[in-house]
């Protein structure tokens, strides 16, 4: 079975040709540099620079794969959640090139993609799983099942995990995005600078918005000659302090979801399970909790379409397939 994946939820258009359990390509171009002026994400630039790679994009992963349109079996393709305009372009795209094929289209929810990014890398966790998606707009506990069931145990409830990473980083002066420059910074820093604020709820939601205030409070309220001497002289210890804050909120989580559970295997996904402080503490949560963890590739973690088609592939199983007026789903939710 050979599995065309395509990707264009944010500002990264991808494409991904699988074949049984093997990945044959998968082509990203980012658009970060188009961003990076504007701080975040500019939708109608996004949604623009879509429609002109999305051709050479998917052109590209089946040169790499060395397969023809002819020989897939299926196209699958981000639905949601994500930008309206960049949704579109993916979608009809792969509508259009699964509708030409005469091959079943598969619409992927997007956070499936980053669940089931696990089964791209070996070892492959067994079911049940707990997984951590924590990607720039999504921060979720999930509990992976048999047969690809899922039930979300957790949510973010404001910002998500990324988010704050990308909001504060633009305090800090970083630019974007916002998360890898953090995670460079806090290498060379002092995680006890400062006692910034977590927020653990009862239940297993997340919530990051009161970080973020607290950060902007804490650079506001100084003089502007002091602020500067501040980022100067201790950006490091900031940006270690900040994430240090994220991270245990994750991490902490992370261990009640695996104590409640049973849970044995623990995967984290998505943009964010790439920073290292992160990698690390789950591990320790591992080794202190008898639980096994899973983290995908750093190529898998960012959006992708290797993914989308992994997910697809599972949908294509199950025996599921899309009609053909299958439309986008901004914020369609696990």
């Amino acid at each position: 079975m050979r599995v065309l994946g395509i990707e264009s939820s944010c500002d990264d258009t991808a494409a991904a040709v699988l074949e049984g359990e093997t990945v044959q390509s998968n082509v990203i171009s980012s658009q970060h540099d188009l961003h990076e002026e504007y701080g975040g994400v500019v939708p109608e630039l996004a949604s623009r620079d879509h429609q002109r790679l999305i051709v050479p994009v998917v052109e590209s992963a089946l040169d790499e794969a060395e397969t023809s349109p002819g020989a897939l079996d299926a196209v699958a393709v981000t639905r949601g959640p994500g930008l309206p305009g960049s949704l579109l372009v993916g979608l009809s795209f792969g509508k259009a090139l699964a509708r030409g094929l005469d091959i079943p289209l598969i619409g992927v929810n997007h956070l499936e993609g980053h669940l089931y990014s696990v089964d791209l890398t070996a070892p492959v966790p067994p079911r049940p799983y707990l997984c951590l998606i924590v990607s720039g707009g999504h921060t979720e506990l999930v509990h992976v099942e048999e047969g690809f069931q899922h039930r979300v145990l957790g949510r973010t409830r404001d910002d998500a995990a990324g988010e704050a990473f990308d909001k504060i980083a633009q305090l800090f002066g970083l630019g974007y995005p916002g998360g890898p420059a953090i995670d460079r910074h806090a290498e060379d820093g002092n995680p006890s600078f400062h006692d910034f604020p977590r927020t653990r709820l009862d239940d297993f939601d997340f919530s990051f918005s009161g970080l973020k205030t607290s950060v902007l409070y804490y650079l506001r309220d100084r003089s502007d000659a002091e602020r500067d001497r501040l980022l100067d002289e201790h950006r490091d210890d900031l940006c270690a302090s900040v994430q240090n804050a994220i991270v245990d909120v994750l991490v902490d989580a992370v261990r009640r979801a695996a104590r409640e559970t049973g849970a044995e295997h623990v995967a984290v996904v998505g943009g964010v399970a790439a920073n290292r402080a992160l990698r690390r503490r789950v591990e320790v949560a591992g080794s202190e909790e008898a639980f096994t963890v899973y983290v995908p590739d750093l190529s898998y973690c960012m959006d992708n379409a290797a993914m989308i088609a992994r997910a697809g592939a599972h949908h294509l199983a199950a025996g599921d397939a899309s009609p053909p007026y299958l439309d986008v789903t901004p914020n369609v939710q696990l």
